[in-house]
């Protein structure tokens, strides 16, 4: 990799890819469970723990979140995610991202995917 366009990577569980990127003071970073049994909630809970790993591996927190987007397997599922949502990202709207919410066909079993863009506080 040249050093003078240092790009970081968290390891991911699949060969081939990542589960996150930072390059200067942006972090990327996507979660679904790893567990496939779980419920909505539970898959919701298992990916926002993975995000919270990533960007503290990048020196952020949600804090710092920018952009997220989540793909859920059912839209009709999209209040159940809200409720979670809203108990994850707090209730201090200077913390507060831009989000969308779509549904998408995922792999078997993913009933969720969240994908996150964040600061990296220098």
């Amino acid at each position: 990799m040249n050093s003078s366009f240092p790009i970081e990577r968290a390891p991911g569980v699949a060969p081939g890819r990542s589960s996150g990127s930072a390059f200067g003071n942006l972090v990327w970073a996507v979660a679904t469970s790893d567990d496939k049994s779980l419920g909505l909630k539970g898959q919701i809970e298992a990916s926002f723990s993975k995000i919270e790993r990533v960007l503290a591996h990048f020196r952020s927190d949600r804090r710092y979140l920018i952009s997220v987007n989540v793909l859920l397997s059912n839209l009709e599922q999209k209040k159940e995610f809200d409720a979670e949502w809203r108990a994850w990202v707090g209730d201090d709207p200077d913390h507060w991202p831009q989000r969308c919410c779509i549904q998408a066909v995922l792999s078997a079993g993913t009933l969720v995917e969240i994908t996150v863009v964040a600061a990296r506080p220098s």
